[in-house]
């Protein structure tokens, strides 16, 4: 076994017995290439990526090309997940070289870290070709490549990016037509294949249809709602969401299962069925939510990261089906219903004629479909299963956080809750160490490396959530302690934030990205939990705080939307106020007055309840019963109407 046998990360594991002499990513590595006067082999990926398996059973498990790697490199094998500023890092470099980027990454660099060529995947044949030639070039044009790698670095810049436009109505309404341009009014979604789910642009059209009233925005929501979840890349069977679609029309999944796509599009598919009342989102956030609970929870009560793709090393293969399987599972008349019901077909949709389960309409016998349901979810768990990266990534975990509690909130999920409120629990127990949060955890351990901007965000927010679905003080003041480190250590000087601490490993360059990409950015998500606690708190500090990061971003969001959907969504709450609610007392009265209050859809909207002046809830100080009854306050800036007593007046002032 190789230096990675000690390593928490599930992927670095699985790479432990390769023949390749990995390292862990380590200031030893690069000691190490200097002392052999040898390049560093920098591979990147993460436990569920298809492709990095591949790579890895072609040329890693490989004798033959582990002894030219072992000879002419010193290999440093990277977990993107648990070193996203090292990911971050280099895939700047990657697409700066290349023009495109992924995973699994092939970076060659200097004992500096300085990278002078980069690459994806590469099949064997072509990576040993690869590996002896820079061998070569190493010997024989050290000079060129010491220059080009000091030159790449130069170019990735390090400063802190300037401000940009700030965001105002306009740049919405930009955003939101551009994203109407590019929308696919046939099949949902934006762009062409592979298709992804656009959870933070709809999460903005939705907040910018409550702000403007703009029906287009609310019709590309529902449209691309509806296609995704009826499609294969909704798992019709356990729930939750694939990463994408190979293809345009959301039909054959690529199959792993993030945990971050699932938070994010159960916020979504909450927020809209609180929006219009579908019960087609509500049904999909309560079995997305399920999922969740049941195949991503960690014994110690938080979420995996993912489930992978490969099934024993065929991708889908849990998943999909035949009319023959459907027929033995179901017996032959029903089977022959549920193939048309899912377009199984003899054909096939996927490989070797099997098919992937689609819902193209709502079956005219919910019960029959419901029953047949159950018996092929209960079929499929008998069938190998995919693995699963059981590593707790902490930003993740919050936006999973987010998201359960949502969907209690609005829902009325009350496991939902209590599933959000463990996990909390477990960040704070395991990921805070001496006041600072550590990126992972396994098996109730803390991993060793430091938090980035993106965890003390997600969970900053998270906490905040929480505070509202609880009236728990201790969260508030949770998310306030996450957002001091935030502004203490992260700040660039210029009104924006870095993605690493200030005292956090020194890289070749010090990571900076205020753009979205699968997940918030750092700089997104810090914005939108400055903001949410600002409206919690009325602190003007945090809300300054929120407005000059989103400043980075918005000449991006205007042409370029798809890059900044969280940050428009969280602009579009500093827009609209937010609007602060307080519900103060108890009783049949005050929940009615509760339901009300959280029913309001204005972007960014914030409801707390309670006893009038509790201990550590700014927003239920100086909010007294009306003659001795339940009263709620409604605020824009701590400014309040007059408190509304019954739920009519409530209605009218929202």
């Amino acid at each position: 076994m190789n230096r990675l046998r000690g390593a928490t990360s599930p992927y670095l594991l699985q790479h432990a017995e390769n023949p390749v002499d990995w390292w862990p990513w380590s200031p030893e590595a690069f000691e190490e290439a200097r002392r052999r006067d040898v390049p560093v082999l920098l591979s990147v990926g993460y436990a569920a990526c298809h492709w990095c398996h591949v790579m890895a059973h072609e040329s890693f498990e490989d004798p033959e090309t582990a002894a030219i790697v072992n000879e002419h490199t010193v290999p440093v094998k990277v977990d993107r997940e648990e070193r996203p500023d090292v990911d971050a890092v280099y895939m700047s470099a990657t697409q700066a070289m290349t023009g495109q980027g992924g995973w699994p990454m092939t970076v060659f660099a200097t004992p500096d870290g300085e990278p002078f060529y980069c690459g994806t995947y590469y099949p064997r044949p072509h990576f040993q070709q690869l590996v002896l030639a820079v061998a070569k070039a190493w010997r024989d044009q050290r000079e060129g490549i010491t220059e080009q790698g000091r030159a790449v670095v130069e170019a990735l810049g390090g400063d802190a990016l300037p401000a940009g436009r700030p965001f105002d109505p306009q740049v919405l309404d930009a955003a939101a037509a551009q994203l109407a341009k590019e929308f696919d009014g046939v099949r949902g979604g934006f762009g062409s294949a592979p298709k992804f789910p656009p959870s933070m642009n709809a999460e903005f059209l939705l907040r910018h249809h409550a702000r403007t009233g703009d029906h287009q925005a609310l019709a590309i929501v529902e449209r691309t709602c509806e296609a995704m979840a009826r499609g294969g890349i909704y798992d019709q069977l356990g729930g939750g969401f694939a990463r994408y679609s190979v293809d345009a029309s959301w039909i054959v999944p690529h199959f792993e299962k993030m945990l971050y796509d699932n938070a994010l599009l159960l916020r979504l598919y909450t927020q809209l069925a609180r929006a219009t009342g579908s019960l087609f989102a509500r049904r999909i956030a309560a079995e997305t939510a399920t999922f969740l609970r049941r195949d991503l929870r960690t014994a110690e009560g938080g979420f995996a990261s993912a489930l992978d793709a490969d099934t024993e090393g065929e991708e889908g293969l849990t998943y999909v089906w035949t009319p023959a399987q459907l027929a033995d599972v179901l017996g032959e008349k029903d089977g022959e219903w549920a193939a048309r019901l899912l377009t199984v077909t003899a054909q096939g949709t996927f490989e070797h004629g099997t098919s992937v389960l689609q819902l193209l309409r709502d079956p005219e016998d919910d019960g029959r479909w419901a029953a047949i349901r159950v018996r092929l979810l209960a079929a499929r768990a008998e069938r190998p299963q995919p693995g699963r990266d059981d590593k707790v990534v902490a930003a993740w975990n919050g936006l999973a956080i987010s998201a359960l509690a949502e969907h209690a909130i609005y829902l009325g999920e009350p496991e939902s809750l209590a599933a959000a409120e463990r996990a909390a629990e477990l960040l704070f127990e395991i990921h805070l160490v001496d006041g600072r949060l550590r990126r992972t955890s396994r098996d109730g351990t803390a991993g060793p490396n430091a938090g980035v901007l993106e965890d003390y965000g997600c969970v900053a927010e998270a906490c905040a959530v929480l505070h509202q679905a609880t009236g728990d003080p201790r969260w508030l003041r949770r998310s306030g302690e996450l957002l001091d480190v935030v502004l203490a250590r992260f700040g660039d000087g210029a009104g924006g934030f870095y993605d690493t601490a200030d005292d956090a490993e020194r890289l070749v360059r010090r990571p900076q990205d205020p753009t979205d990409n699968a997940t918030p950015s750092g700089s997104s998500a810090a914005a939108g939990a400055l903001l949410m606690y600002s409206a919690l708190t009325g602190s003007t500090r945090h809300r300054e705080a929120a407005d000059a990061a989103l400043a980075k971003v918005g000449g991006i969001a205007a042409r370029h939307p798809r890059a900044a959907g969280w940050a428009c969504a969280v602009a579009e709450a500093s827009l609209a106020g937010p609007l602060q609610i307080a519900v103060a007392g108890d009783g049949p009265d005050a929940e009615r007055l509760l339901r009300v209050a959280r029913a309001a859809t204005a972007p960014g909207t914030v409801v707390v309840a309670g006893q009038p002046g509790a201990d550590g809830v700014p927003l239920l100080a100086d909010r007294p019963l009306v003659d001795g009854r339940p009263a709620a306050y409604v605020c824009r800036g701590f400014v309040c109407d007059r408190p509304a007593t019954t739920v009519e007046e409530l209605s009218a002032s929202l």
